[in-house]
């Protein structure tokens, strides 16, 4: 790993969820000088990934990174693939859709329809929602089970008074999502939010997103066929993409390796 680019992107990190700091907080939340973090924090301003506040002296993000997070989302394949698809579930079933990809231990969505068949930009694309604490992450977590123990190891912090944040209750729920197919959550990231997720996969069978529905808590649970459009929407997707099945087949995490075999002589 390059020192100075990982600092870099330690110091965005840092300022994400709109977040205005100044030197000496960055430098506390990152162990680093103060003099280290006013070099980093130049370097990217002139860049115009962070912003300094109009005659202030804390940083932002700057907006060069919307530039950057634009052509992220016109150009990911799976996102382009969606949108009609994304579109014509929201008009069917008449709820909000969601489109989502893992990032590290965190769901960004990357493309959102509201529930009257819109679709919408803002506020929620490249919003990040813990993966453990929704639909859209416990189906990622479910057909990745090297990258939930990794999660489920690390802990689970409460969104909600019903986040699961038992590792055994979560493990066992991934379980029954890889085998059902879909997911749920019921108020576990947002109060008053409900939904259902399934996996989209690519052409090496490989899931590569999550589509989910969302529905207020008052209305949970859903009828059959939302679940019935959802899977159809999910499966036309992924055979779009190339998938030789669905719902597609969780790769198992490697266990421990055994006692060496003795060579014969």
């Amino acid at each position: 790993m390059i020192q100075s680019i990982d600092r870099a992107a330690r110091v965005l990190l840092c300022l994400q969820g709109a977040r205005h700091l100044g030197l000496s907080e960055i430098a506390g939340e990152l162990g680093l000088p103060p003099s280290t973090v006013h070099g980093i924090v130049s370097s990217l301003a002139a860049h115009g990934l962070v912003a300094r506040e109009p005659n202030g002296v804390r940083y932002m993000l700057g907006p060069a990174l919307v530039k950057l997070s634009s052509v992220y989302l016109d150009t990911h394949e799976v996102r382009v693939r969606a949108l009609r698809w994304a579109e014509e579930l929201a008009r069917r079933t008449g709820l909000a859709v969601r489109l989502g990809v893992e990032l590290f231990d965190e769901v960004m969505i990357i493309h959102r329809v509201t529930a009257s068949g819109g679709s919408q930009q803002l506020p929620e694309t490249g919003m990040a929602v813990p993966a453990h604490a929704c639909a859209l992450g416990k189906v990622l977590l479910a057909n990745d089970p090297a990258q939930a123990e990794r999660v489920l190891a690390a802990g689970l912090r409460p969104m909600t008074g019903d986040t699961v944040v038992d590792a055994g209750a979560l493990r066992a729920e991934l379980a029954t999502v890889a085998a059902a197919g879909v997911a749920s959550e019921l108020d576990e990231a947002v109060i008053g939010e409900a939904g259902l997720a399934a996996p989209v996969a690519d052409r090496s069978g490989t899931v590569v997103a999550a589509l989910s529905v969302v529905v207020p808590s008052s209305r949970w649970p859903t009828p059959p066929e939302v679940d019935e459009a959802l899977r159809e929407t999910a499966r036309s997707l992924s055979r779009e993409l190339g998938a030789p099945r669905w719902p597609p087949v969780p790769p198992e995490v490697p266990g421990p390796p055994g006692p060496p075999v003795p060579s014969e002589v």
